[in-house]
């Protein structure tokens, strides 16, 4: 009991006596204490406090030898509070979330002995934390165990907590309403803890969940509505992220001056605070973000500027989100001023440090610019190996944010169908309680189905006859394209046999003459005539298949025009008859020149799958794309009709897929 007191004094003066007792004495004490509880206590009280915050390595193993001494002493609870505290250690800065899970399941085990609700709610809790960077789908099961154990009264602000992360992990599954009712929770539960900042955190995931999934102009708005509260609360450190987060989104919707814009705004925010009190990790992420645009744009000048601030902030910071901005900012810096060995090892140490936090914005950047590093210190290959792991995952959020935006609108209209089937139910209700009222309903109800039947033959009979109408209107069309086709093939064969003989034998006459002007001419002439000739009627179809020719007419564009194209082609010869293949190469030809004419694209990359029981054609650019709807109604606009009629000729589909600012892509399917 002595030394039991005299420890209790010594861990009392310990944060007073700082390290003038060398902490390798009390580190041999624990070692050497018989009393499990002195040893106990000693690393409570003395050895774990003297490393937390100052060394992790020596933390983490005082911790693990802590929570395994406290379970054999049956002091679950103490292991409950260390295991909780350790985890965020293991999972943010050590990158083990799974050693994080493990010590956690090791208490969990005797969690039948924890009476504190607070303690068995919040081991779920940290378990969701790790589980968040292994397993979203655990992670969401950790934090509903946490809402099941806590106390509602108690443990309110861990509620709220739980309830907003387990919101960001149905989030990142694309579960939409379910993360939206975890989001709406969190933010009622901070409103009535009068918690505000953090109402703007549970705000901010509904916004965030718009805004990763493309869906830039709701994140605009729901992000104009959080900055007027914002506003209104004087929480103006939170507005500033706001104004960054809105400019990283303008920067992937390719609006350069508006991205400038907002980040301007969030300087100006910051820069309303005294240097004592500036964020600076917020700061941090601004500048960065200023270095990458002015480097991007070539002004080196404004570019130094903005780096000179960042690298007096960024001293000591310790924060693996802040070190990636940092080390961007550094990569794109030194690559404007050409030093590209430098700039080669910060976007290296970048790619690594979004890696390891899994930061798909940060990855994808990392490897754009590792390719341009690479094209300009001469090494292709890396440069092209670097290009094809940012087009696969740049390929693959595409999928899966086009996926996510199929399952919002679907479960949009699945809780739209839900409520009308609530509201239909409520409605018969109450007309049974009106019993006074039931004959006349009745014979109200057997009217409109008299009325239904009447109407529903009446527009059984106008389908069919509109069927028949647009059966009629497809064969025409189809007709239409092969006497067209036919027509263009005959005007070719004369261009080429007739016009283009007598223009060789001119050729001919002049050369004898040696009059070398009227050659020339004469020249221009023949390969204005061949070119208008091939652009009639593609003979290359016959001379070299099809795939020969498709990728034939992706060289001539992509060598007389600025849109860059690359391509994906399997061999599709001797699949089709040669009329299916004439239509099949005009589908091509005509979406090209679409681009070509109205997408403003800087690239098209055009694919050729052939499957088991068909072919797969996709035609992307990353132009200004356009709304479907309206173009297709458009009267004056006979392109994607064409396409369309095209397609039917072939018995297949069609999916057109495009956004504002956002590309397109045509996709075409055809049966073998």
């Amino acid at each position: 009991m002595i030394k039991l007191l005299a420890l209790l004094v010594i861990s009392f003066l310990y944060p007073y006596l700082g390290y003038s007792q060398d902490i390798g004495y009390y580190q041999k004490a624990a070692d050497t204490a018989s009393d499990p509880l002195i040893k106990l206590e000693m690393l409570d009280s003395v050895i774990i406090n003297s490393f937390r915050r100052k060394d992790d390595d020596n933390f983490v193993q005082y911790s693990l030898e802590y929570i395994d001494l406290a379970k054999d002493l049956d002091s679950i609870e103490q292991a409950a509070r260390k295991a909780m505290n350790l985890q965020f250690i293991l999972t943010n800065k050590k990158n083990k979330p799974r050693k994080a899970v493990s010590v956690i399941n090791g208490v969990l085990a005797h969690k039948y002995k924890i009476k504190d609700s607070f303690l068995l709610g919040g081991l779920y809790l940290k378990r969701g934390g790790a589980n968040y960077r292994i397993d979203l789908k655990e992670a969401i099961e950790d934090y509903t165990l946490a809402l099941e154990n806590f106390s509602k009264e108690d443990d309110s602000i861990y509620v709220a907590d739980a309830y907003l992360f387990r919101g960001q992990a149905y989030s990142n599954l694309g579960n939409f309403v379910p993360a939206g009712e975890s989001y709406r929770k969190a933010y009622d539960y901070y409103e009535a803890l009068k918690d505000y900042p953090y109402m703007v955190h549970a705000q901010q995931g509904i916004i965030t969940m718009f805004s990763m999934n493309g869906f830039y102009e709701k994140a605009l708005e729901e992000r104009e509505n959080i900055i007027k509260k914002l506003q209104d609360l004087q929480l103006n450190d939170y507005i500033a992220l706001e104004y960054y987060n809105q400019a990283l989104d303008f920067k992937k919707m390719g609006e350069k001056e508006l991205q400038l814009e907002y980040l301007n705004k969030a300087v100006a925010i910051l820069d309303q605070s005294s240097s004592e009190e500036r964020d600076l990790l917020q700061s941090i992420y601004v500048h960065a973000k200023l270095v990458e645009y002015y480097a991007t744009e070539k002004d080196i000048e404004k570019a130094t500027e903005q780096m000179r601030l960042l690298q007096k902030w960024f001293v000591n910071i310790d924060d693996l989100n802040t070190q990636v901005s940092f080390y961007g900012a550094l990569a794109h810096y030194h690559f404007a001023l050409g030093e590209l060995d430098v700039a080669l090892k910060y976007a290296n140490l970048k790619l690594a440090g979004s890696k390891s936090y899994n930061y798909m914005d940060a990855i994808l950047d990392s490897y754009s610019l590792l390719a341009k590093i690479y094209a300009a210190k001469g090494d292709y290959k890396k440069s092209l190996e670097s290009r094809d792991a940012y087009t696969s995952i740049s390929d693959s959020i595409y999928n899966r944010s086009t996926a996510n935006a199929l399952a919002y609108y679907q479960t949009l209209y699945e809780t739209e169908k839900n409520e009308k089937e609530l509201v239909e139910k409520n409605t018969n209700i109450q007309l049974l309680e009106k019993d006074n009222e039931a004959f006349k309903k009745v014979v109200a109800f057997s009217s409109l189905a008299v009325l239904l039947l009447f109407g529903l033959i009446l527009l059984f009979r106008n389908q069919q006859n509109l069927k028949n109408n647009k059966d009629l209107q497809e064969k025409f069309s189809q007709k239409l394209l092969v006497s067209q086709e036919e027509e263009r093939k005959r005007i070719s064969k004369d261009l080429h046999d007739g016009l283009g003989q007598r223009l060789l034998l001119l050729k001919n006459k002049v050369v004898s003459n040696g009059d070398d002007d009227t050659k020339k001419m004469v020249d221009s002439a023949i390969d204005e005539v061949r070119t208008i000739s091939r652009d009639l009627h593609p003979f290359q179809l016959q001379e070299m298949g099809i795939t020969k020719a498709i990728q034939h007419t992706l060289t001539q564009i992509d060598e007389n025009t600025t849109l860059f194209i690359s391509s994906e082609i399997d061999n599709i010869d001797n699949l089709f008859t040669p009329e299916q293949e004439v239509n099949i190469y005009r589908i091509v030809q005509e979406s090209l020149n679409n681009v070509i004419k109205h997408a403003r694209a800087e690239a098209s990359k055009v694919s050729i799958k052939k499957l088991t029981n068909n072919i797969v054609i996709s035609i992307r650019d990353n132009g200004i794309g356009f709304d479907f709807a309206e173009k297709f109604q458009d009267t004056r606009s006979l392109g994607l009709k064409t396409l369309l009629e095209r397609t039917k000729f072939l018995k297949g589909q069609m999916k057109v897929q495009s956004k504002i600012n956002g590309g397109t892509t045509l996709e075409f399917q055809f049966p073998v």
